[in-house]
């Protein structure tokens, strides 16, 4: 008499499969370009602007609206003096960068590839850092005078601070099993620097290009106070002295823009630069 074994489940045979659905959707998804989007945000704070100006909300004597800046835009550009003012802040913007930039790489490299450079230059910056670089203008004064050269130094040390620390933690941040990788094929010291070190600080270096940049106009800001006689700064001390809310409103719009416009260059270079570097750029 033949016996045959009873059957083995089928889940047995088989492993049960699972499967999560998501929601069904009813209809097209619309997408809203992203330009749109970055743009909803400073575009609603305008026409609230505008809507608190001109029910009366917000008077003229606390903020001037919208339409009196673009008139005063538009004033100032006909006359020459705005175009002329951010040709003076531009220059010493872009000075203080170039010293501030060159003193902050130099350092950032003595004290990310050398122990020695390390021992001492970072634990300076360090301390160096904690000054709040605002309450130097005195001394500044002190030191250079009234001229040029105090905002210049101001824009400049505004600038070393980010860029040292983040090139300096890039530098430091390096996998050491890519620099092992990289001794073993036979690189040497100044290979491993340019083609390991340099490139895996890249990222972090741009990071701290975008906070030396915008740092750089927060600093001409403070520093064109400084017994200016061009710049925007120098049209916000007049401004002040007349209670004109429209042209400090418009030298801060143009503070703005001229941050935004060197951020937007900073990420299509980063762009560029970090092609080979996959990373998360959010969900849709």
């Amino acid at each position: 008499m033949t016996t045959h074994s009873p059957a083995l489940p089928t889940t047995l045979d088989k492993p049960a499969r699972i499967t999560i659905r998501g929601t069904t959707k009813t209809g097209r998804r619309v997408m809203i370009p992203r330009s749109v989007r970055r743009a909803a945000g400073p575009l609603g704070l305008v026409l609230l602007w505008f809507l608190t100006s001109a029910t009366g909300v917000l008077p003229e004597t606390v903020l001037a609206s919208p339409v009196d800046v673009l008139k005063q835009a538009v004033e100032l550009t006909r006359n020459g003096e705005l175009p002329s003012a951010i040709a003076a802040s531009g220059r010493r913007a872009a000075t203080g960068f170039l010293i501030g930039a060159t003193i902050a790489l130099s350092l950032s490299l003595l004290a990310g590839l050398f122990r020695l450079g390390e021992d001492v230059i970072d634990s300076s910056m360090g301390m160096f850092r904690a000054i709040p670089w605002v309450g130097l203008i005195p001394l500044f004064i002190v030191w250079f005078g009234i001229e040029e050269t105090p905002k210049i130094a101001l824009v400049a040390l505004g600038v070393t601070y980010p860029l040292y620390f983040n090139i300096y933690g890039g530098i430091r941040s390096t996998d050491s099993q890519l620099v092992e990788a990289a001794r073993m094929m036979g690189l040497g010291r100044l290979g491993l620097i340019r083609y390991v070190i340099l490139p895996s600080a890249l990222p972090g270096a741009l990071v701290g290009l975008r906070y030396a940049l915008s740092t750089a106009w927060l600093a001409l800001v403070f520093a064109e106070q400084i017994n200016a006689d061009a710049g925007l700064g120098y049209l916000m001390s007049n401004a002040q002295q007349y209670f004109r809310t429209d042209v400090i409103v418009l030298c801060l719009v143009v503070y703005a823009l001229l941050g935004l416009a060197c951020d937007f260059a900073v990420r299509i270079l980063s762009r560029r630069l970090l092609t080979w570097r996959a990373n998360f750029e959010g969900e849709a």
